[in-house]
């Protein structure tokens, strides 16, 4: 396998925290294939025997046909087609390359055997698998009641991909009850792509869109099937975050702005540099989404003013 794709294939979620020399002699007769804009990957309801790993590129993922919001945007360290590759059933989704989009097909018995060799694949596509079930469960509902398709297209961001705040204003009362009956801490993040409304206004929509695009698959890409991401307008994101220790919360930020921070070489969809400014702020009994959304943007607005591309925590008063 060449040198890039070997160094493309340590960022895929299947194999985080894995050694790939391990494994490496079971993907030597696999062969990457490589679709163009438009190309379709998956078929509903059609056979599937793979585990298609995003190298590059990206994919747009929809439930309900082309002429509904997309479902779900898949870019580089992505994978799609694992649950029908594992049950045996037919794909139940429309899988197609937005962007010239390479990926590697994995047959069914190579993860078999990539599993036996090393678990930690198999923890992970558990992991991969547990979000998203839990993301795709409101468009699943909305794919067996079609009278549901106008609510589902308003709960959608259509630049990103994401849930929007209608969807986090109905998630967030039913999410915040059931940590508190727990015992589990709960935090909301704000994320800001710095001076986002320049680049827009001076780039234009489309390149606007391209680094939401970006941004939205970085923090994606970093956050645990527990974590629920929304998008909320003019570059701003919200993660609602259960932290079982104290400083979790803070490490999750943190790791959060180091990615996106990162050299836009980096990057899949972008070659501009940016970066993004949090804030946050614990749930408390009785808080609603807006009194919390208001603290951490509280936070948020003195980083900016003091220095972008940092991340600061605020409370509301007992």
């Amino acid at each position: 396998m060449a040198i890039p794709d070997r160094m493309l294939l340590e960022q895929n979620k299947l194999f985080r925290d894995v050694n790939l020399d391990s494994v490496e002699h079971l993907l030597s007769d696999c062969q990457t294939i490589t679709l163009y804009k438009g190309d379709t990957l998956l078929e509903s309801g059609q056979k599937n025997t793979l585990l298609y790993l995003v190298l590059e590129g990206e994919l747009h993922v929809y439930l309900n046909g082309r002429n509904l919001p997309m479902h779900a945007s898949l870019g580089m360290g992505e994978c799609v087609g694992e649950l029908s590759m594992i049950d045996g059933a037919n794909t139940v989704a429309l899988v197609v390359a937005a962007t010239e989009t390479r990926t590697l097909p994995l047959p069914h018995e190579v993860i078999w055997s990539m599993m036996d060799i090393a678990t930690g694949i198999a923890r992970n596509l558990l992991t991969i698998l547990a979000g998203r079930i839990r993301n795709d469960i409101l468009l699943q509902v909305a794919t067996a009641e079609p009278s549901l398709e106008f609510e589902v297209a308003a709960n959608i961001d259509m630049a990103t991909g994401l849930h929007n705040k209608n969807w986090l204003d109905d998630a967030f009362g039913r999410m915040a009850l059931r940590y508190e009956k727990n015992g589990t801490p709960l935090y909301l993040l704000v994320a800001d792509i710095d001076r986002f409304k320049e680049y827009h206004d001076s780039h234009g929509h489309h390149a606007g869109d391209t680094v939401l695009k970006e941004v939205a698959r970085i923090i994606s890409k970093n956050l645990r099937p527990d974590d629920l991401l929304a998008y909320l307008g003019a570059g701003r994101f919200a993660v609602l975050l259960p932290e079982r220790l104290p400083d979790s919360a803070q490490k999750t930020a943190e790791r959060l702005r180091e990615a996106v921070a990162v050299p836009a070489s980096l990057h899949a969809h972008s070659s501009e540099h940016f970066s993004v400014s949090l804030g946050y702020s614990i749930v408390k009994p009785g808080d609603t989404l807006n009194s919390v959304l208001i603290c951490a943007e509280e936070a948020l607005i003195q980083e900016i003013m003091n220095s972008r591309n940092r991340l600061k925590m605020s409370m509301l008063p007992d």
